[in-house]
Order: C-alpha cells, then sequence, then structure tokens
C-alpha cells in the first residue's frame, strides 16, 4: 500500500497540503475544528490497507494548507471548492468523502452540489440536516439565552484567537480532553458559559493524558497551530450567516447518496442539539447504518479508532 505521502496542490486559488497513502478508489477524509489531516492518522493506513487511495488535506486556514486574509473566503461555497479541485487535480473522477465536525458540512455540500464526482458520504459527529429557515446567528443568540454560547462568542475577530494562541499545547489538551468521552462531568467542556468567563476557561486540562491521546500527538497538534495560529479555523464560524445567505437553493435538500453515520454517545453536538442524533436519517433517505458509540465524546475517530475503522471499512466494501 505504499508509505503516506505529503504533497501540495492548487486548488480554487490557494496553496493545499494534503497527505495520500494506498491505491484504488479514492476516499476523501475532511477534518473538523481545531483539527488537521493528522486527525485521521489511524483511518489513513486502514483504509489504505482495505484496499483504498485516501487523501486526508489541511483544510482551508489550517496547518501547511494556505490562509487567505479576508474572513470572507472562508465560506462554505470555498470550502467545498477546495476540496472539488482536490479531487479534480489529483485526476480522480469520483470519491467516497467523510467529513468529521466540520468536516461533515464541507462533506455534505460537497455531495449534494456535485453528485458526479461524491458517489457515497461517511459523516461522523455532526449528522447532514438542510438549511434552516433561521439565520444562524440569531437560532445562537436563542441557544445561548442569556450567557455565552461558543459559536456567538468566536464571531468576534481577533478575540477567541488571541486566547487560543497564547498556549496552543494548553489549547489542544483541553479540547481534546475535555470534549472527549474521558472526563467526569465536572470535568467536560461547556459550550455555554457565563458571560464572565473567558473561553480558554470552559474545559479542563487532564493532568494525564487519556489513553486514545499520547504527548507526541498532543505535539503535533500542538506545534501545527503554533505555525498556522487558530484564526483561519475560526474564520469558519464567523460565515455562519454568510453560508446561510448564500444557499437558499438548499432549503429542504435531501442528500440522496449512500450514507453512514457515526457519533460517540457523548459528544456535545447530541447535547447542544438534543434529538439531533435520532433524526439522522430524517433527510439522508440512503442511510446504511448509524451507529452511537458508547463512552466515546466527540472525537470519535481518535477516541475509538478500531470501531471507527471497521465501520468506515465496512461501508467502503458495501458500496
Amino acid at each position: 500500500m505504499g508509505e503516506l505521502q505529503h504533497k501540495f496542490i492548487t486548488t480554487n486559488g490557494i496553496k493545499m497540503h494534503y497527505v495520500e497513502q494506498g491505491s484504488g478508489p479514492l476516499v476523501v477524509l475532511c477534518h473538523g475544528w481545531p483539527e488537521s489531516w493528522y486527525s485521521y492518522r489511524h483511518q489513513i493506513p486502514a483504509l489504505a490497507a482495505a484496499g483504498f487511495r485516501v487523501i486526508a488535506p489541511d483544510q482551508r486556514g489550517y496547518g501547511q494548507t494556505d490562509k487567505p486574509e479576508p474572513i470572507e473566503s472562508y465560506n462554505i461555497l470555498n470550502l467545498t471548492g477546495d476540496i472539488v479541485g482536490l479531487v479534480n487535480g489529483i485526476g480522480a473522477d469520483s470519491a467516497v468523502i467523510v467529513g468529521h465536525d466540520w468536516g461533515a458540512p464541507v462533506a455534505w455540500n460537497s455531495a449534494i452540489l456535485r453528485p458526479d464526482i461524491f458517489r457515497a458520504i461517511a459523516l461522523l459527529s455532526v449528522p447532514y440536516f438542510p438549511r434552516g429557515s433561521v439565520r444562524p446567528t440569531d437560532a445562537m443568540k436563542a441557544l445561548a439565552g442569556d450567557q455565552n454560547f461558543y459559536q456567538l462568542y468566536f464571531q468576534e475577530p481577533g478575540k477567541v484567537e488571541k486566547e487560543l494562541d497564547a498556549d496552543p499545547r494548553r489549547t489542544m489538551a483541553m479540547m481534546l480532553y475535555s470534549a472527549s468521552g474521558d472526563p467526569p462531568p465536572s470535568e467536560r467542556w461547556n459550550f455555554r458559559f457565563p458571560k464572565t468567563m473567558k473561553f480558554i476557561e470552559t474545559g479542563v486540562v487532564p493532568k494525564k493524558l487519556p489513553s486514545w491521546l499520547t504527548e507526541a500527538d498532543l505535539d503535533f497538534f500542538a506545534n501545527e497551530f503554533k505555525q498556522s495560529g487558530f484564526r483561519g479555523g475560526i474564520n469558519w464560524y464567523r460565515n455562519f450567516d454568510r453560508n446561510w445567505e448564500l444557499t437558499p437553493f438548499l432549503d429542504g435538500a435531501k442528500l440522496r447518496q449512500p450514507a453512514v453515520f457515526a457519533a460517540g454517545e457523548h459528544d456535545v453536538v447530541g447535547k447542544m442539539y438534543p434529538g439531533v442524533y435520532e433524526m439522522a436519517g430524517a433527510f439522508t433517505p440512503n442511510l446504511k447504518k448509524k451507529v452511537i458509540i458508547a463512552g466515546a465524546g466527540h472525537w470519535v475517530q481518535q477516541e475509538r479508532a478500531k470501531e471507527v475503522n471497521e465501520i468506515l471499512i465496512e461501508f467502503l466494501k458495501g458500496l
């Protein structure tokens, strides 16, 4: 299956870094926030060994990929265009797309807008749901009540990245631990928090790393953000309303490709939007399987690599 290779490509006006391994039908892995291609470090070799050509990019604003200055350049049409350009640029004519966290909307928009390229889809942590009738920041204000909601807190340019950039290793240790399935309820990450609190105070830095996260893993993530800063990834959040304004044509859109969905039992997404996991198939008529993994949290493909690899390989081989 060959070694993991680091490559660069020009796509949609930016230089994108991606890793590649294996040969066979193409699988594209899209990461979330605050992550990188490295979030799929356990899936890449497993899928390559199972007979697939796997590519995992650092998406716009992350890692060794370009980080354009304008906030609006991180809108969903650009993020989708980056992935389409990546697939076209490596000479492939079809792919299965996988998305975790923020990578999930990138994956489903790619699949809905270019069904001629993306023949199947796997979503991790965030199930597909179509564009709503309410402006996203208005919905967030309702969710926040008299507290801060992290996605609203992220809206002010320069504010949260200053907190996160101060100590990237501490930031990553807090996020990876607190949003996982490992901490006791009292140490879990708070997506809603008092107005007097900073975002950087919403989680706990563990005294000892969970079993699925090594010091070397944490070093890798921390060094990537030390180089890139957190601003690019945060800019994705600053486009919620813009994305909504750009996509009225996606109202009620169904995701018709063969699909699979997996999430952790303690994933904060399920707590943030109660009932969203129960509804996972409502707009995905060809959902083949839905798996909620006991004891896991938000970083499901890192926390439960073996289970997620098995789910993905079974799905891919069944297509």
